[in-house]
């Protein structure tokens, strides 16, 4: 059985007569959704697919889908007659415009088999000419088809070859994405042998050395994979030393590399071609003009083999030389090789007479890391999921490599300038601050992916209000790296005189099948995120902030708590309060959640205000009510159950009154301000928010003895056991009977993906803030509450916050990270007009 190979991601062309049988073809061999007909899109526009009056519209439709799916990546398959040249033409262009291969599989039947075919279709009313032409045409252009574009025209020849043959998928020769590493990633080595020998040593690497002692490959004991971005030759002393060792090394598979622009010169050098000798050419082939004819030969052979760039570790990391933008990873094409081995340049020249290049990486937004060279730069940075790793070793500075996916940089020095610069290192320019948010980065519509909530929509309307808090009020973005979810209650209690009580709270978690919840104290404050370094320069190191001291404490919205000198004390007593945390957890910052306490120091306004007021009026109204009800009385009428409910009204207002004032204390500066810290979302390499377990946090926090500090008590209760849910209920009428807000039940462990991450159980007195003092009157109304969208929106938050933390401890970009962040702030935004 014969087989033909069609590219993994790109376009095939079904190359056929009427009646050749490439819809049949395309429907064995390709799926549904792959293969775009030219009659279905005849109908699609004509509402007949013999309509020929509608050719021109229908391939008008074809290409744009064709064109839709290619850029995303898709296989896309025409079933269409393609024997004009013309026809073909504007195929191969679509696919070169997209920077894909195309393949042609032409269907060669006899021309009687496919008239007798038509003949027998009650949907085809065409003569035998309408084939016969077809054929001639594709006669015609048959021998010159592998000169128009094609990466390979399978011809077919016959019924019986085509029934018999197998189509199969073949990746480019770029696509690694099976090999995940872990990788050293080598910048530009430029012939300097030794420090790429001491560069290898220092990554663990062990060299392979032949009877003359030169180095002849290396492997790695942890099955580690060198890839190098290109540019092993010119300018240094030891070009053929480097090719000998990186060709041993990726003949026994332990590296990758990918051609640079000094290989594809050298390469047109050893094949003859003209070319001018500069930027460090002569050195190189003096030097392989010193060595045997076989090594020339195969470094020929290997050079002009090299690949453009690699995709690898699933699409999450690009290695290229110069670099590449997103649209072009994993394509093939003349102007993706352009890009990946010279760069983006603007066509100017600069001072020294070389070219500009175009920052792309400033732009750069793509999920892969990417790595490159080209470029050399004084230390490899970071920008934008993107890291440029020439250091100029044949000009004296570096050889770096990057260890993926530690995200580590290792470094050795130059043993020497080995070429004068033309121009001397120096770090990029950026017209833009990376670290930034840009607006296109979160306005519009946005689906956010996720590993803990799949992806998640941000509507732009919310996204509109967001933008709006977020530009005025919020933090310094380098310190916004988390905000806080919404949470939602537990289901409405039908106990007499509950809206919340704990027992819903362990059944719905019971029926989600977790065995043991914590039950953890609410504290009636305010949300408080705290970031903090353990010093100014770790401030500067890990965070870019050299002059905002070492941390921030901010609100559920990104503000600030206190401004100027009194948010600098702040800082200051959590540093000496969480001072322990640095050592036991080996970690030089840290990021906390906890509540920041009275409610009364940053929601005094609010209080006056609004509730204030309300109980103000209500102890001023409802006593004058109720005397003029006394003297009602005393007249005779009947007004007992009005002064009746006039009084339970009077209670419940003195209730309400009672409830908000329990929460509130005088407070002078930071003069009883206490912190309530209940979990450390992450620290430089961790992510306790998710490694741990409540009680883990719990007990880790409770054990801080500073003045600073409220602790967080708390209670496990195992769900199976009746005895531990009633000490639970227990222990929450206690916290609430004694003027407690309530409890959040938290499963112990982390939670699966649709396991709520806490329930809050308020208690009945607390609840009058919420609901108003004569709340225990409607309890049937608020019992009938929906709560499905509150808890969608507490799912979708918490998993953004994570994904925000797991990024920013990655290493990844700030916009990576500011995106999730700013996805919680805009689901908890009113919705507003984004045209306004």
């Amino acid at each position: 059985m014969a087989e033909i190979a069609v590219p993994q991601l790109g376009l095939v062309l079904l190359v056929g007569v009427s009646g050749s049988g490439k819809s049949t073809f395309a429907r064995e061999h390709f799926a549904p959704f792959e293969v775009l007909s030219s009659d279905y899109c005849r109908g699609l526009v004509g509402n007949d697919e013999l309509d020929q009056s509608a050719t021109a519209d229908a391939f008008d439709v074809l290409g744009y889908i064709a064109g839709t799916r290619l850029r995303r990546g898709l296989l896309t398959v025409v079933d269409a007659t393609n024997v004009q040249p013309k026809a073909r033409a504007e195929l191969v262009r679509l696919a070169k415009e997209h920077d894909v291969l195309v393949d042609a599989i032409v269907l060669d039947v006899p021309e009687g088999v496919a008239v007798e075919r038509n003949l027998a279709r009650t949907d085809r009313d065409f003569g035998a000419y309408v084939v016969r032409r077809q054929a001639r045409e594709l006669r015609r252009s048959l021998g010159r088809m592998r000169r128009e574009g094609f990466r390979r025209v399978h011809v077919l020849s016959g019924t019986e070859e085509i029934a018999a043959v197998t189509v199969v998928r073949e990746p480019s020769w770029n696509d690694r994405r099976q090999l995940s590493g872990p990788f050293d990633i080598v910048g530009d080595v430029h012939g300097c042998l030794g420090e790429l020998r001491t560069l290898l040593e220092t990554l663990g690497w062990q060299l392979h050395l032949d009877d003359a002692g030169r180095a002849i490959g290396a492997g790695h004991p942890e099955g580690r994979t060198a890839v190098f971005v290109g540019d092993l030759v010119d300018r240094g002393p030891a070009t053929p030393g480097v090719l000998r060792l990186v060709m041993g090394m990726v003949e026994a598979g332990d590296a990758l590399c990918v051609s640079g622009n000094h290989e594809a010169k050298l390469v047109r050098a050893l094949k003859g071609a003209q070319v001018q000798v500069s930027h460090g050419l002569a050195e190189s082939l003096a030097q392989l003009a010193a060595e045997p004819d076989e090594l020339r030969a195969e470094a020929l052979r290997f050079m002009d083999a090299l690949v453009s760039h690699y995709v690898l570790d699933g699409g999450d990391l690009v290695v290229a030389h110069a670099g590449l933008k997103e649209a072009y990873h994993g394509r093939a094409s003349g102007r993706v090789r352009s890009f990946a081995l010279y760069g983006d340049t603007t066509g100017e020249t600069d001072e020294y007479g070389l070219p500009v290049r175009y920052p792309w990486a400033q732009d750069y937004r793509g999920r892969a890391l990417v790595a490159y060279g080209h470029t050399p730069v004084p230390m490899a940075e970071w920008l934008n999921n993107t890291i440029c790793l020439d250091t100029g070793v044949v000009f004296g500075g570096m050889l770096t490599a990057l260890r993926y996916p530690e995200r580590e940089l290792v470094s050795v020095p130059a043993e020497r300038e080995w070429y004068e610069p033309v121009r001397p290192l120096v770090a990029p320019s950026t017209s833009r601050e990376p670290s930034v948010l840009d607006h296109g980065d979160v306005s519009g519509t946005q689906y956010l992916d996720t590993a803990f909530a799949g992806r998640v929509k941000v509507p732009a309307e919310n996204a509109a209000a967001a933008l709006e808090v977020m530009s005025r009020f919020a933090v310094d973005p380098r310190w916004l790296v988390y905000l806080p979810p919404t949470m939602s209650p537990a289901p409405a209690s039908r106990l007499d005189g509950f809206l919340e009580h704990p027992a819903e709270a362990f059944a719905a978690y019971a029926a989600a099948g977790v065995d043991r919840v914590v039950c953890e104290e609410k504290h009636m404050g305010s949300r408080a995120i705290v970031v903090l370094a353990r010093d100014d320069d770790v401030a500067a190191r890990r965070f870019g902030i050299a002059d905002q001291g070492r941390g921030v404490v901010y609100t559920r919205t990104g503000r600030a708590f206190f401004e100027g000198e009194l948010g600098s004390e702040l800082v200051e007593r959590a540093g000496a309060a969480f001072a322990p945390l640095f050592e036991s957890l080996e970690t030089d910052w840290l990021v906390v959640d906890c509540e920041l306490l009275p409610w009364s120091a940053k929601a005094m306004g609010l209080i006056r205000e609004q509730y204030a007021s309300v109980g103000a009026a209500a102890r001023v109204a409802l006593p004058a009510v109720s005397a003029l009800l006394d003297t009602a009385a005393a007249r005779g009428l009947d007004v007992g159950e009005l002064s009746d409910r006039v009084a339970r009204r009077a209670d419940s207002a003195a209730a309400y009154r009672a409830a908000y004032a329990a929460y509130c204390r005088p407070t002078e500066g930071l003069e009883g301000i206490t912190l309530a810290p209940f979990q450390v979302l992450a620290v430089e390499g961790r992510l306790p928010a998710l490694e741990e377990g409540h009680r883990w946090h719990l007990d880790l926090l409770g054990a801080l003895d500073h003045e600073l500090v409220t602790p967080t008590r708390h209670l496990v209760v195992e769900l199976a056991d009746q005895a531990s849910r009633d000490a639970g209920v227990s222990w929450w009428l206690g916290l609430t009977e004694s003027g407690g807000e309530g409890m959040v039940v938290k499963p112990d462990g982390v939670p699966g993906a649709r396991v709520q991450p806490g329930l809050k159980v308020r208690g009945r007195e607390y609840l009058r803030i919420i609901y108003g003092p004569d709340y225990l009157d409607s309890l049937d109304v608020l019992r009938s509450r929906s709560l499905g969208k509150k808890q969608s929106l507490a799912l979708r938050e918490h998993g953004l916050g994570l994904e925000a933390l797991t990024r920013f401890v990655a290493g990844e970009p700030l916009w990576r990270v500011h995106q999730p962040v700013f996805g919680v702030l805009a689901l908890e935004s009113e919705p507003v007009d984004p045209r306004l």
